[in-house]
């Protein structure tokens, strides 16, 4: 019986090294162009059927928006990332969390404790794999994000887990450049 319990623990400790010390890609912004929903000033909501997301997400992207998955624990390089600017769904482009509520949660997750507005996220109850949590969704094009939960830190005393694939970062620099350009342009 001990024997089986230290194998156990052994193999076990062996799969959360290996999550932990697998290579990150270099945080990127996603490559936006086959995707005529995604903006990053729209605030219209979005209502594609389930083919046209396939056609214009990447499957893995589509994979956790569309059909609810979860990305590996410690996958994403957002879960570490200390970048000042803005987290926007990689799905449609709307702005999600301000990297000032990001924390490391040590969940494996890109961890924050409060969306961008009230309107910026949707709250749905999920009872799946026998737990009782809330799902997150974004609130323009209802992608699945992650969930919530009451474990944060204050001022709110939540817990944001996000799946990583499903983000897209705006540094905080590129995005003072863009609405300058903008401003100029009117």
């Amino acid at each position: 019986m001990y024997v089986k319990f230290a194998l156990l623990a052994c193999l076990l400790a062996f799969q959360q090294c290996s999550f932990s010390q697998q290579s990150k890609e270099k945080i990127k912004s996603m490559d936006t162009s086959k995707n005529p929903v995604f903006s990053r000033s729209s605030t219209d909501k979005v209502n594609l059927s389930e083919e046209e997301w396939k056609k214009i997400l990447p499957a893995d992207v589509y994979h956790i928006a569309r059909q609810k998955g979860t990305e590996r624990p410690w996958s994403s390089p957002f879960e570490t990332s200390k970048e000042i600017g803005t987290y926007h769904c990689a799905a449609c482009g709307n702005a999600l969390f301000q990297s000032d509520t990001k924390f490391e949660s040590g969940c494996g997750w890109p961890s924050f404790y409060q969306p961008i507005s009230k309107t910026s996220i949707i709250y749905t109850p999920d009872n799946t794999h026998g737990m009782r949590r809330t799902e997150v969704q974004c609130g323009r094009c209802k992608a699945h994000l992650g969930h919530v939960f009451e474990d944060g830190p204050p001022p709110t005393g939540l817990r944001y887990c996000i799946n990583g694939l499903i983000l897209d970062f705006a540094k905080a620099k590129a995005a003072e450049k863009a609405y300058n350009e903008k401003n100029k342009e009117q």
